[in-house]
């Protein structure tokens, strides 16, 4: 059985900006001393997500191009404000749901995890470290038929889920979540 591994990337410097602060350099070394080991370890290209893996003391293996350029996408997101919602996992399941641009990227997304994971031998794991909102929508298309409303809030620094990668055809057939 495979498994992978998403977490968002740690606490960046206040103001934003793309880098980590100290202190979510710090939280990224805490809980990856508690973590791994992996086969393959992605980050998205944006220097916070790199950061995180770095902190966390995993060498990074590759790095995706994953932030969305779509106008349409960005348009569609910000009507709905998913994330604001009382139940924001259904709500970005309602999104998905329409079968528009965030859908598209969603699946496009999650062809990415399947590949990461269709490369690695059998009992192995992977990471992949990301951002808000790519990560949870992802997930929603990972798993489309359960009741998104119990998952919670989005997910904050270093949160994620593992998902188990298996069957056949390979699939994800399974999620716990990662809070903190």
């Amino acid at each position: 059985m495979k498994t992978l591994e998403i977490r968002r990337h740690s606490i960046r410097k206040s103001g934003g900006g793309s880098q980590l602060s100290q202190e979510g350099v710090a939280y990224a070394r805490q809980l990856g001393a508690s973590m791994g080991p992996f086969a393959c370890v992605v980050t998205s290209v944006v220097p916070r997500a790199r950061e995180t893996a770095i902190a966390m003391g995993f060498a990074v293996d590759y790095e995706l191009v994953t932030l969305a350029t779509d106008d349409e996408l960005h348009q569609e997101m910000e009507r709905m404000l998913w994330w604001e919602a009382e139940h924001p996992f259904a709500a970005g399941a309602q999104l998905l749901a329409a079968q528009g641009p965030t859908w598209r990227y969603a699946q496009s997304m999650l062809a990415l995890w399947r590949d990461i994971m269709t490369g690695l031998p059998e009992e192995a794991a992977a990471l992949v470290i990301g951002h808000s909102g790519e990560l949870e929508l992802t997930l929603i298309a990972c798993f489309p038929h359960v009741d998104h409303a119990l998952w919670g809030r989005p997910f904050g620094p270093c949160e994620g889920a593992r998902l188990v990668f298996s069957g056949e055809p390979a699939r994800f057939t399974s999620v716990t979540l990662l809070r903190s």
